[in-house]
């Protein structure tokens, strides 16, 4: 018989294993039958090629050795000739750099040997609620989630189109405010999981005591409290979406349980002995540079190639300037449809005056500008005054010394010296008390804080 195998088939959907080991070979096939889906079988990448050449597929999984190649040729040659097909790595249990270099190399997912069934089956159920976009007109792109005619958000539409079609984990950089939530839930809107849950967790906010039940569950009486089961936020986000926002906060006592989550894609609640399967694609997100805490020693540096195999950064909003009109009008449209008010027009001076604004919290920033202009102008127009725009605080420089400043050093490097001027008389006034600095530069404490951040002012 040739080491091609073909299989009878039930009609629908077909999937290619490949792996050079045929008890493998076998049990894939007999779960996929189980699932009703007919396959193909090859023992090496050239045999795979050949199939590949014959037939169109819905679904590849290779093994990672084969006999005359490795699974990230074929992953690679699936990526450039079969641009819609995508393929799942089978990689040895503990090799996870093997699994983190083929998603990065565009593999959907990986399993890990021994293949676990409920795994499988699980990766099968994403791969067959893929959105078809050749055959679906009405399906959604990124411009339904993020506003802007730029190059830069241009680049990130793209970029998140292709994240959506994926299950490697995603990590999203960017300046607080800078919309990494909602580019987060623009990959999970995209891509087969839409209709699981999109569970949204902010780890700077939990307690670090409560943490593991927050995340993992608990069984009744585990502890004091536990009055009853609870799932915790993977159990939540089973066949869904798992957003970890500000990832940095999380303590390394929990970064350790979290790599192992993600390696095992297995979790066990609090009281419980045994482990059970979870489904969940993790996106994380956080405004800190999460690689110089790798080098601090404050970060571990196995879960953030974990986290990290895909990059994803959104730019600043002042990175961006001509979509501050367009997002500026886009946002209070919808502030004003929520309350329930008529929509007023932005003057041309209003939005002249937000074009020209550093924006230190970015969109949300701009939202909460807009929110409170909506609320104070009370007319048909928004004016400059009605925006309250922060003007620089604590310096009020000669206009001839201003302007001949800005000239030799640029405008925003005259702005950001300024106000970093004004930050540091207001914390030594206040003896280091950021939130006493606050309510003296009249600003709020986040305020000041993205202010500090932005402009690179140690704690």
């Amino acid at each position: 018989m040739s080491k091609i195998e073909r299989r009878s088939r039930p009609t629908g959907p077909e999937v290619l294993v490949v792996d050079d080991e045929e008890d493998i070979r076998e049990l894939l096939e007999m779960t996929l039958t189980r699932m009703g889906l007919g396959s193909d079988s090859a023992g090496s990448v050239a045999e795979a090629r050949e199939l590949l050449a014959k037939r169109k597929y819905r679904l590849c999984l290779t093994d990672m050795r084969l006999p005359d190649g490795d699974g990230l040729e074929l992953v690679r040659y699936i990526n450039e000739h079969c641009t819609d097909l995508p393929v799942a790595v089978i990689t040895a249990y503990g090799s996870m750099e093997n699994a983190v270099v083929a998603l990065k190399a565009g593999a959907f997912d990986y399993l890990a040997k021994p293949v676990s069934l409920e795994q499988l089956r699980a990766l099968i159920k994403s791969v067959f609620r893929l959105p078809d976009a050749s055959h679906d007109d009405t399906r959604k792109d990124a411009s339904a989630f993020l506003i802007g005619a730029s190059q830069a958000m241009a680049q990130v539409r793209q970029l998140i189109e292709k994240l959506a079609r994926s299950q490697a984990p995603v990590y999203i950089s960017g300046e607080s405010g800078s919309g990494k939530e909602r580019a987060a839930r623009a990959i999970h809107g995209l891509g087969p999981r839409a209709g699981g849950a999109f569970v949204a967790v902010n780890c700077g906010a939990i307690p670090e005591n409560l943490m593991e039940s927050e995340f993992f569950g608990y069984r009744k009486g585990a502890f004091t409290g536990a009055d009853s089961d609870r799932d915790g936020f993977f159990q939540a986000a089973s066949g869904g979406t798992l957003f970890l926002d500000e990832v940095a906060d999380l303590p390394l006592s929990m970064q350790v349980k979290l790599l192992r989550v993600i390696q095992e894609k297995r979790v066990r609640r609090i009281g419980e002995t045994e482990e059970q399967p979870v489904d969940v694609r993790i996106v994380s997100a956080t405004h800190q540079n999460l690689r110089a805490m790798v080098e601090d020693n404050r970060f571990r540096q196995d879960l953030f190639y974990r986290l990290n195999v895909i990059e994803l950064k959104m730019p600043a909003l002042r990175e961006r300037r001509e979509d501050i009109a367009p997002l500026a009008e886009a946002l209070l449209a919808r502030l004003a449809e929520s309350a329930g008010m008529p929509l007023p027009r932005l003057s041309t001076q209003a939005l002249e005056a937000l074009s020209a604004y550093s924006f230190p919290g970015n969109v949300r920033e701009l939202e909460n500008i807009l929110e409170r202009a909506l609320a104070l102008s009370g007319g048909e127009i928004i004016h400059v005054e009605d925006l309250a725009l922060e003007p620089l605080v604590g310096h009020e420089p000669s206009a001839g010394n201003g302007q001949g400043e800005a000239l030799r050093t640029g405008l925003q490097d005259y702005l950001d010296n300024a106000e970093r001027q004004a930050i540091v008389e207001a914390l030594a006034e206040t003896e280091g008390n950021r939130t006493a600095a606050a309510r003296l530069l009249k600003v709020t404490f986040r305020s000041l804080r993205y202010r500090m951040e932005r402009l690179g002012m140690k704690d």
